[in-house]
């Protein structure tokens, strides 16, 4: 697939603004968004509760409860939640066989769940004739995470469902900046090196300068992260004002940095954020998990306060643009989905994202 011809002669600012204007747009340059941050429900909660860390972490402990009713722990004394993804996967590769087996029970439980809560995303509308699901979020990084993952799609099939899972080739934190060049027109990243993103989660904030390599490759395969900065804010508990504050800090050392080495910055901002946003880049439901408070009233717009705090880069006014932060990690995916049509995102975290897409121009093999 080739994005729409660059306009390299044009400046930025002959271009309608609008066109950067559109948050949480279900048309991008590359692909139809079909839904996302869908919240199915039955009468024991939210189904996505069901897949995501936690409940692998339930999973375990109600195995090791077993073996403590029988004996011994295999794990020894540490608390369930304070166990390490690294440690959790030496268990699988140790010499002790019995905590082998109980790590190997977790997963094997989890991705029944993960299974079926995957085929409940198949059976509505928005997900029907899906392909292909990328797999995201830091599940997906642990040896534990990948083979619940292979697992999953094995119980799928077992099902006569035609479905492909796929652990997300980039690290979900490049993941979630590297998606927002899909964002962008082409036109706007012509000239440039690349763009500043940010990723805005539960837990941290990540902000970054990619480098979209377009005259390397048109369709985006070769972008890469070229500097970021991670702020776990969950330590400071920081106000919603203060949060914006550290973000803008973090950009302006982002953007003097690439100045020093000499890059060319687009003046746009993609930012991923969980919720759902609407169109003037207000957060409509879903960001009560972020830093602070009231990321949902009415009175407060991110693009807006960014927009304020920096407004041009390289002598050029700012454009942001704001949508779903697993919709965003999942456009990360674009240049390596082209074989199919129909393709979906599920970001395995603290919670379960989810996003569905078709290609504008998929090349069916």
């Amino acid at each position: 697939m080739q994005p729409p011809a660059p306009i390299a002669s044009a400046p930025m600012n002959e271009h309608k603004s609008h066109q950067f204007l559109i948050h949480g747009a279900a048309e991008l340059p590359s692909v139809s968004i079909d839904g996302y941050n869908i919240g199915l429900r039955d009468k024991e909660g939210f189904i996505g509760d069901r897949a995501n860390t936690g409940a692998f972490l339930d999973k375990l402990e109600e195995l090791r409860k077993l073996f403590r009713r029988q004996g011994d722990d295999p794990l020894g004394e540490a608390p369930t939640d304070e166990l390490k993804r690294k440690q959790i996967d030496s268990l699988l590769t140790g010499d002790d066989l019995r905590a082998a087996a109980l790590v190997h029970g977790a997963i094997e439980e989890f991705a029944q769940s993960l299974a079926a809560v995957i085929q409940r995303y198949l059976r509505t509308d928005t997900w029907k004739g899906t392909e292909r699901i990328a797999i995201g979020g830091g599940f997906k990084e642990s040896r534990v995470g990948k083979l619940a993952i292979a697992r999953a799609e094995a119980l799928l099939k077992a099902e006569k469902m035609a479905i492909q899972l796929r652990p997300i080739r980039h690290h979900p934190d490049e993941a979630g900046l590297i998606g927002s060049l899909h964002l962008m027109p082409a036109w706007s990243l012509a000239g440039h090196d690349g763009i500043l993103a940010v990723d805005i989660g539960g837990k941290n904030i990540r902000a970054g300068v990619v480098i979209s390599h377009i005259k390397d490759d048109a369709d985006l395969a070769k972008a890469e992260v070229w500097k970021s900065e991670l702020w776990h804010h969950v330590d400071d508990e920081p106000a919603r004002g203060a949060a914006i504050e550290r973000m803008v800090e973090m950009l302006e050392d982002l953007i003097a940095c690439a100045h020093k080495a000499k890059l060319v910055l687009a003046p746009v901002i993609g930012i991923g954020c969980p919720g759902v946003i609407k169109p003037d880049g207000s957060i409509a439901r879903g960001g009560q998990n972020l830093p602070g408070s009231n990321w949902e009233s009415r009175k407060f717009n991110l693009p807006a306060a960014l927009t304020k705090a920096i407004p041009e880069i390289a002598g050029e006014p700012t454009y942001i643009i704001l949508h779903n932060d697993a919709v965003v990690q999942g456009l990360s995916e674009v240049p390596f989905m082209q074989d199919v049509k129909r393709w979906g995102v599920l970001t395995i975290g603290t919670g379960l994202g989810n996003a569905r897409y078709t290609n504008k121009a998929a090349k069916q093999e």
